[in-house]
């Protein structure tokens, strides 16, 4: 049987560079955990934003792509004595959902779960033409 996992070289590791890019200043952006569930007439998204408030998620739909982003909002100063910071989070993803109908996209927040309805456009159903 194949082991498929990968060993990490540790002797090419640089330790002070991981040092120190430990405790550079970078802005830490993440991915959400989202489920996406289709019917005949909808998209159904419901994304986890645990920890995150309202007022702090951004929605936004262009040319076909739903963007959902979100950013924790900070208190504290700047020169407050952290060395690093997590907890202060960035969140951002983008969803291609093709041609729906974007004037009826809803969206409702409880409990840190986000859910998003996003109807799908009618197609035309054909029909014969009467000749006058």
């Amino acid at each position: 049987m194949t082991n498929y996992l990968i060993k990490r070289n540790l002797s090419n590791y640089d330790l002070l560079n991981a040092f120190d890019s430990f405790f550079a200043p970078t802005e830490r952006t993440s991915t959400m955990r989202t489920d996406v569930k289709q019917t005949e007439k909808e998209y159904l998204l419901q994304i986890d934003l645990a920890g995150f408030e309202k007022e702090e998620i951004n929605l936004s739909f262009d040319k076909g792509i739903l963007t959902v982003s979100a950013q924790k909002k900070t208190t504290e100063e700047k020169d407050d004595g952290y060395i690093f910071r997590e907890r202060s989070s960035k969140v951002s993803r983008r969803y291609n959902l093709g041609d729906v109908n974007q004037d009826a996209i809803t969206a409702k927040f409880t409990n840190g779960l986000l859910e998003i309805c996003v109807p799908k456009k009618e197609v035309p159903t054909p029909r014969a033409i009467a000749i006058d």
